[in-house]
Order: C-alpha cells, then structure tokens, then sequence
C-alpha cells in the first residue's frame, strides 16, 4: 500500500491506499511535523506513539510525503530518514506542502496556475505545468506568513492588549482563549511550535464573521498578502493563469479573497479545505 501524507505544523493527516485505489485504513491523524521546527527526536516521538501507522507499517511501499518546513535540504532529510526508520519497507518521498496544494487545487497535470497556500503559515508559487517557482523565499512566521492562521491569531492577541477590539469581541475572546500575559509568553517563548499556538486563536475570527471589525481583518491580511506574494507573478496573472487556494483559512476567507481578488484583477480558481483528499485523487490516477 502507498502512504500519502499531508503534513502541517499544527496536525498531519496519513491516508493510506490499496494497490486497487482503495482507502486501506481509516485516516490517520497525528501532531504536526515540520521539521524546520520541530525536534528531531518529538517528531520520531509523534510517529512512534501512532498505534494505528506502526500497525501498518511493514505493509508500507511507498510514502510521499508533503510537509511544511520541507523547502530546504537539511530539515527535509532529518525527516525522510526518521520515515525510513518506521517504514522500513518503503520508498519515502517527502516534498514541501506547496506540491500537495498543486497536486490538490490544479485541475489537469499540466495547467499553469498561481497556487496559495493559507493554513498555519502561508505560501504562494507559481506552477507552469511541469515545475514549482518561488520568487519570495520563506523566512518563517516571524518575518512573514503574511495572511496565514499565526498572523491572524497575532492580531487579534495585539489588539486585545492594545483595547483595540470592540468591547463585545473582546469580552468574547477572553472567554474563549486564555489571554493571561503569562500564560501568553510561556507559549511563545517556551514551547516548540509557538506558530501553532498563535493559528488556534484564528478559529474565532471565523465564528465571529458577521463583526465589521472581524471583516476588515481578514481583508487587511489578504491584501497584505497579495501586495507581497501573489503579485510576485503579475505577469502570468496578467496572461489569465487562475489563482489556486489551498488550507482552512483560505476555504473559511473566500468572500474576503474574492474581494481583493476583484480589487487586484486576477483570477481566482478553486479552493481546496484539505489538500490531502485532492492528493489522494492524484496519486490513485498515477499507480
């Protein structure tokens, strides 16, 4: 069986297929692993104590693997030799996530498109059918990731402590996040995946949509995010290549993206929640 993986900062989600195409197993879910991030040793630790992918293990053929923090050498091999350790079996591929958003989002192999990723963090490149392109490099979540869960879930955290959210969401974002400076800190500054902590509190501005003030911070981070990363390719939008989106900030944004998109003139194309349904489609199409 082949192992398709679509591997986030904040959870991963393992679907495993039959050589007839079939889901062999029930989807997987673990922890996050982007090794640009992540320990060695807890991301050995996070597949180890998955019952369910050591039960299948030796069964294993293939993995692909299509990760964030997988876009430059070193992390990505640390983590294609910890797969090897548990599948031993397997040919192991492991691919940065914009592959999984290009697989998942594009509608034939070959077609052109701008393809954004909007999950935890944030990406976009530029597929011309055959090869990735990245005009931007990424220098994380402190510097950029414009637009991403952890830059929304900073805003809103910011404002709160600046009394910059109206009284009703303040009061109503307290009581659904601990805010304690303290408690704060200690998740920023302390713990392993502090990009993960800060995209939890994104959920609240989804369930809090009908707030002007709720809207127009979504709308500030598309735009921030289209000045800065989708116009690195103007040329090939201004030839009609569509923009993809893949992630759940970007399925839950779709009336804000449409709206910039329409005050930027491209193309939008489809949106994609979770990559790995559509990744599963493209690798049953090429067993």
């Amino acid at each position: 069986m082949i192992l398709i993986t679509d591997g986030g900062s904040t959870k991963c989600d393992w679907i495993a297929i039959d050589k007839n195409g079939k889901q062999a197993v029930d989807k997987i879910r673990t922890k996050g692993l982007n090794p640009a991030i992540v320990p060695e040793k807890k991301l050995s630790k996070t597949i180890k104590k998955s019952k369910e992918l050591m039960a299948i293990a030796n069964d294993v053929s293939h993995v692909y693997f299509y990760g964030a923090g997988c876009g430059t050498e070193k992390p990505t091999l640390i983590l294609k030799s910890i797969l090897e350790t548990y599948f031993t079996n397997a040919i192991v591929e492991v691919r940065e996530d914009t592959y999984a958003a290009v697989r998942a989002c594009i509608d034939a192999n070959d077609e052109a498109a701008v393809v954004c990723i909007l999950g935890t963090g944030s990406n976009c490149s530029y597929f011309d059918g055959n090869d990735l392109h990245q005009r931007v490099s990424s220098l994380g979540f402190i510097l950029m990731d414009d637009a991403s869960g952890n830059y929304f879930g900073k805003q809103l955290i910011r404002d709160y402590y600046f009394n910059k959210m109206p009284d009703t969401i303040s009061v109503a974002f307290a009581h659904k996040h601990n805010l304690d400076a303290d408690f704060i800190k200690y998740n920023l500054y302390k713990q392993t995946n502090p990009s993960a902590y800060l995209a939890d509190h994104a959920e609240f501005m989804f369930i809090n949509k009908d707030s002007e003030y709720i809207s127009n911070i979504i709308t500030k981070g598309i735009r921030l995010f289209t000045e800065n990363m989708i116009l690195q390719y103007k040329k090939e939008l201004d030839n009609g290549v569509p923009v993809h989106f893949a992630g759940s900030i970007a399925y839950f944004g779709q009336d804000e993206i449409k709206q910039v998109a329409e005050e930027y003139g491209f193309k939008v194309g489809n949106f994609v929640r979770r990559p790995i349904e559509g990744l599963v489609d493209y690798h049953v199409k090429n067993l």
